[in-house]
């Protein structure tokens, strides 16, 4: 029904690399990801093959050392091909998301023997991650968490269970925080555990409202024994670790979140300038013009502020602040966005006919993932107020 077809982005970009690249991405997205998006996630298939393809591409590991195996990009680049990729498919930004966030630890804090052993694999050799924080009991509150890792010689044996990993199941390697020593944020680790490792097992993907084609499961360490020469950091290091993956991984979840809000626009402005009712195209109608309107300044104001809170990170500038509102501010925008679509559609927007009831459930969880809104209100208040006076 649509006769207007979406005009891409308009990017501000720094260089001609990242012209290309955004180029790149735009020519997988329209080949390879969205011809088979809505069937794939109403069957709940994980693209591993895309994936493969955007390592044998180099877009897994954009913002990491071209030396390891990554693409030297800022990440007010990666960003952007995030948006990109998420604008075509959730299941694949957030995908590229949590692999970025999984590699992050050894990235950051690994020694150079760690990088130059196990990163070319993990950023370019085909191998997908898993970020492995939150239990089934230590959500918000993760310094609560209990999977406890513990010394035997030089190895160390991590008992316990992982709760909502994202790639739970289907990841090659689990970045892992567990307990070494005191309760609290200062006796938690970081681990780097290959999936085939002896006792490591995933449990059924959970059923979800959206993004079915991304497995999010338990991921259970029945006593397995990784060497030390696999612990990423220091003892006692880890829950920083996972902060600050946590800071630039929140990023990630901006940019999906705009991505999928203008998927949304554009489908809705496709439906409005089609649709006629009364003699002509919806889209003239003042009620519905306005919302378009609303929807388009929202994903600019979001885009502009990720990419703000990047452009930071680039130049080595604190910004923990600006990473959480961006997260809040941009998925509270997805889900605005992806509700107004649905309307904008009528009886069609509630149909699986049209992607945009899929948005709209996708964007939901944008929300709740890597903090949830009301963690980010917290993070921003810290900033601005203080810690919290017990």
């Amino acid at each position: 029904m649509p006769d207007r077809a979406p005009q891409p982005v308009d990017r501000q970009l720094p260089t001609d690399e990242a012209r290309e690249l955004i180029s790149l991405v735009r020519d997988i997205a329209q080949h390879e990801i969205v011809p088979k998006a809505a069937e794939e996630e109403d069957a709940g298939h994980f693209p591993r093959e895309v994936f493969t393809l955007l390592s044998r591409t180099g877009l897994l590991g954009l913002p990491y050392a071209s030396e390891h195996g990554g693409a030297d990009q800022p990440y007010e680049v990666y960003l952007q091909v995030l948006e990109e990729l998420a604008a075509a498919r959730l299941t694949v930004g957030l995908g590229v998301s949590v692999h970025t966030l999984a590699s992050y630890a050894l990235a950051t804090y690994g020694t150079k023997e760690q990088q130059v052993e196990h990163l070319p694999a993990m950023l370019g050799g085909g191998l997908l991650g898993a970020y492995c924080l939150s239990e089934p009991s230590s959500g918000s509150d993760a310094a609560s968490l209990r999977t406890r890792a513990v010394r035997d010689g030089e190895d160390w044996v991590i008992t316990g269970t992982k709760a909502w990993i994202t790639h739970g199941g289907v990841a090659d390697f689990y970045t892992v925080m567990a307990r070494t020593g005191e309760e609290g944020p200062r006796g938690i680790t970081a681990f780097l555990v290959p999936a085939d490792a002896e006792g490591v097992s995933a449990a059924a993907p959970e059923k979800k409202m959206g993004m079915k084609g991304s497995p999010t499961a338990q991921v259970h360490f029945d006593g397995v024994r990784v060497p030390d020469g696999r612990r990423i950091g220091d003892e006692g290091q880890g829950f920083a670790i996972a902060l600050s993956a946590l800071d630039s991984g929140r990023l990630g979840i901006a940019a999906c979140a705009i991505g999928v809000a203008q998927a949304a626009l554009d489908e809705a402005v496709g439906y409005a300038t089609g649709r006629q009712q009364f003699g002509r195209p919806i889209a003239d109608f003042q009620g519905l013009r306005f919302m378009l309107a609303d929807m388009a300044t929202q994903i600019e104001a979001g885009r502009a502020l990720y990419l703000a809170a990047a452009r930071l990170r680039d130049a080595g500038r604190p910004f923990a602040k600006q990473a959480a509102m961006a997260k809040l501010h941009c998925t509270d925008t997805a889900m605005k966005v992806t509700t107004d679509a649905v309307q904008v559609l009528g009886g069609y927007g509630y149909t699986a006919d049209f992607p945009a009831e899929r948005y709209m459930r996708e964007a939901k969880v944008l929300q709740i993932v890597e903090g949830t809104n009301q963690i980010q209100r917290m993070v921003i208040a810290r900033h601005l107020a203080g810690p919290e006076t017990r």
